[in-house]
């Protein structure tokens, strides 16, 4: 399984300069591999082409040799570093989970989410706790690629470890491909098998 992106440029309709200019990035489903850059370098909006929520842009996106749905559900799913972002705050939990599979009591205890929280809305809950609904909400059983930025950045440290560990756990088990986005160079280090630096294939 590759997920790979080709001749990526972007700039926003209100900018001059390109932001991604002809990046080529190719990611297998066979290692964890980390992308890196400064902030405001571009790796946000990557992410979001390379999982279909940025459409308008020069290139091509394909999974083996697909191009990404226009409808229905994406592949490639995208984990965003603020969860309270991308949650109606009018759904309870439960109705969050269920938008995208039957989440079974088995994956609600290993991301350490208690029931209770099912009837919450997510204002409700802490950051730590939204995040945890957030990564498992990712992890559809039709999901290939998982993209991860800064996922666990806003996280205590016991947290970060705790949800790493059972992404990286379903990842390995599913054999889905992981990019993970982070300024922790320790972590990259640590988990992945393979660091690729963004000014090393943005050639603005």
């Amino acid at each position: 399984m590759e997920l790979k992106g080709t001749n990526i440029s972007f700039k926003y309709s209100t900018a001059h300069d390109y932001l991604l200019k002809d990046i080529n990035i190719e990611l297998n489903n066979n290692k964890v591999t980390g992308l890196i850059g400064d902030s405001g370098s571009g790796k946000s909006t990557l992410c979001k082409i390379l999982s279909n929520y940025v459409r308008k842009y020069e290139g091509e996106v394909t999974l083996d040799g697909n191009k990404l749905p226009k409808k229905g559900f994406c592949p490639v799913q995208l984990i965003y570093q603020h969860p309270e972002k991308v949650m109606n705050p009018k759904w309870k939990m439960e109705r969050v989970l269920e938008e995208s599979f039957g989440i079974d009591d088995e994956l609600l205890s290993e991301f350490g989410i208690q029931k209770s929280w099912l009837t919450r809305f997510p204002q409700e809950l802490s950051g730590g706790e939204l995040q945890r609904f957030s990564v498992l909400r990712s992890l559809n059983p039709n999901t290939k690629f998982l993209i991860a930025d800064e996922m666990t950045t806003m996280l205590d440290a016991i947290t970060q470890v705790q949800i790493l560990d059972s992404v990286l756990k379903i990842v390995k088990k599913r054999k889905m491909g992981f990019l993970l986005v982070s300024h922790d160079m320790d972590l990259v280090d640590t988990i992945c098998d393979d660091k690729i630096y963004l000014k090393d294939i943005n050639n603005i």
